[in-house]
């Protein structure tokens, strides 16, 4: 059966940029480029629901040069992505804290999913200024009490469904805090390819391991 629910750690953007002797930055925009285009990648797939890790709530603590430059990239994407992921039917989402993001930012996402709220070919959910313990610590908060189902509609994306399959590139294996209650029953794949590497080829055969596993969800 085909994933149609993928998450993705985008790993390996600095140790790219390092190895061609190039700024941090650089890696992160060449990183960004990968985004663009693995999105359309993911709907010619027919994948419904495309989670990406794009910057978490412990990134805050990279050399504040980097932390800089990340938010204005973030905001020049955003304006500049949008109207195309809009034509191509795909919506956005962004989970995670708004606390500490810039007014500018903030607005900037605001918008980006406003433009594309009526979009249906693909949601593309960005989890920026996010943690896994963060979105769980913010709901626990906020919950009175029932069952898991009655919890999950207090994270931050509750129409979001549990990812089938999440890919992490750059060799590590490991969560990093990402996902980590909607991913308890996820298949894992870990690419040993960079992230600004990632291409066709390498998303479809992280697609095509899936299928050839057996989902049991803890049963025989």
């Amino acid at each position: 059966m085909a994933a149609r629910y993928v998450a993705i750690i985008m790993d390996g953007n600095a140790r790219w940029a390092t190895e061609r002797d190039l700024p941090v930055l650089e890696g992160h925009r060449e990183g960004a480029r990968t985004l663009k285009q693995t999105v359309r990648n993911a709907v010619r797939l027919d994948v419904k629901e495309l989670t990406v890790y794009a910057f978490s709530t412990e990134n805050w603590t990279r050399p504040q040069w980097e932390v800089r430059g990340l938010m204005r990239m973030f905001a020049e994407l955003i304006e500049s992505e949008t109207p195309e992921l809009d034509e191509e039917g795909v919506r956005m989402r962004f989970i995670g804290r708004r606390e500490g993001v810039s007014k500018r930012l903030a607005e900037r996402m605001d918008w980006a999913e406003r433009e594309t709220a009526g979009n249906d070919r693909m949601t593309l959910f960005v989890a920026f200024n996010y943690g896994g313990r963060a979105e769980i610590v913010d709901a626990a908060r906020r919950f009175d009490g029932g069952d898991e189902d009655d919890f999950a509609k207090l994270l931050y994306a509750p129409e979001m469904n549990d990812p089938e399959l999440l890919i992490r590139t750059s060799g590590e294996h490991r969560l990093s805090n990402y996902l980590l209650w909607q991913s308890a029953y996820s298949e894992l794949v870990f690419s040993d390819v960079l992230w600004p590497d990632f291409d066709y080829d390498e998303l479809a055969a992280a697609l095509e391991e899936y299928a050839s596993r057996e989902r049991r969800f803890g049963a025989r």
